[in-house]
């Protein structure tokens, strides 16, 4: 089988998300290429994480046995907020599918499924089933398009051809307000790297109590501020939230650059507590399915600190509420006492592929009646069987 993942990541990228994880396991099941769009001299403008691949642009390259491509050109369509400027954004983005680059167009002929990554790949859907009716079809939903803010061409043109695509394929019940109600919906959850667990010895940390919080999605600065100066005994370690050391932390809060995903792994493994420190504004709530580093923090038996709003009906995380020092005093401290403890076990990269590949084949991907009254609390999907 030939598989082909279009994405606004790049496979290559040192920061690591469940679209790489589920090209690694296409590519152990035929050839895996992976098509990186949206990419140009703007993106300087938005410090994208594929500025260190900009030498690799434009040129075909293999990664831990992927074929990737980086899509560079001297300007890429953009959400322009504005109404008035929807004519000129539509024109732009139909420009950028109508002139594809040949490798996309040369991949998409030889695909046997096609995966959209959400973001800006649903444009290319009708230059799949043009060039290549016969290819299988998968959106991979790994956000919510108003989530991610995406232009208004991009959710128009998504909206028309959602229910045309093979599957749907949502992470999280959350997500099905974000999409047409069709019959090709299926829930396949966030997967998991079991494998972690040989990369995370030895302690990076001296003797006493360690918080880490890892990544830069809607990083929230201000938590560090407020609890560095509740909890002066414990180390905070930030690590890759892409700010720096801020105003205001404490001189028990070090920040460390982003590292390779295993580096982080000891830091995770040997804390005393996990901190997920969102911010308010723009807080999707199926970051409670979704959120890696949370799922991480379990994994370990990590107590985790993270907002109200994505505590779900998760065991071993604590809420507060972003800005409140008290809410915050409340949810260390609670975190603090906590046993270690792993609630539950999500599905292996291996199993979700299986369910995006083929999910009408499984009982736990399919969507009961109710789903679409938008439940408060998910019910716990990655809790099936795991092979």
């Amino acid at each position: 089988m030939n598989y082909l993942v279009i994405s606004a990541h790049d496979y290559r990228s040192r920061r690591k998300a469940g679209v790489h994880f589920i090209t690694a396991e296409l590519a152990r099941r035929g050839q895996a290429r992976f098509f990186s769009c949206q990419y140009s001299k703007l993106s300087e403008l938005k410090s994208d994480p594929r500025l260190s691949l900009d030498a690799l642009a434009n040129r075909k390259g293999m990664h831990e046995g992927v074929e990737c491509y980086l899509w560079k050109t001297p300007i890429h369509p953009f959400n322009m907020r504005k109404p008035a400027l929807r004519p000129l954004e539509a024109m732009l983005f139909k420009l950028y599918v109508g002139f594809a680059s040949p490798v996309l167009k040369a991949w998409i002929r030889e695909a046997d499924v096609v995966v959209f990554e959400s973001g800006i790949a649903p444009i290319f859907f009708e230059l799949v089933t043009r060039l290549n009716p016969a290819a299988k079809t998968v959106y991979l939903a790994s956000d919510d398009l108003e989530t991610i803010n995406v232009a208004s061409y991009v959710k128009r043109t998504f909206d028309r051809i959602a229910p045309r695509m093979g599957a749907l394929c949502l992470k999280s019940r959350f997500m099905l307000d974000g999409v047409p109600a069709s019959d090709n919906r299926y829930i396949v959850p966030h997967g998991f790297d079991f494998s972690v667990a040989d990369h995370a010895d030895p302690s990076p940390y001296p003797a006493g109590q360690h918080a880490v919080a890892v990544g830069s999605m809607l990083f929230d600065p201000g938590f560090f501020v407020i609890a560095s100066k509740l909890f002066p005994d414990i180390t905070f370690h930030v690590i890759g939230s892409g700010k720096g050391a801020q105003d205001g932390y404490g001189p028990n809060v070090k920040v460390y650059d982003e590292m390779p995903h295993k580096t982080t792994l000891p830091y995770i493994k040997h804390a005393t507590i996990g901190i997920a420190p969102y911010r308010a504004d723009g807080l999707p709530a199926y970051l409670s399915d979704t959120s890696l580093k949370l799922m991480q923090y379990d994994f370990f038996g990590l107590p985790a600190v993270c907002p109200h709003g994505i505590v779900g009906d998760y065991r071993s995380r604590f809420g507060y509420t972003p800005g409140d020092p008290a809410s915050i005093d409340a949810a260390i401290r609670a975190a603090l006492a906590a046993p270690r403890r792993t609630f539950r076990t999500p599905l292996t990269w291996a199993a979700v592929t299986d369910r995006l590949l083929d999910p009408a084949r499984f009982d736990d991907t399919r969507i009961p009646a109710f789903a679409d009254r938008a439940p408060a609390v998910m019910p716990a999907t990655a809790q099936a069987a795991t092979p």
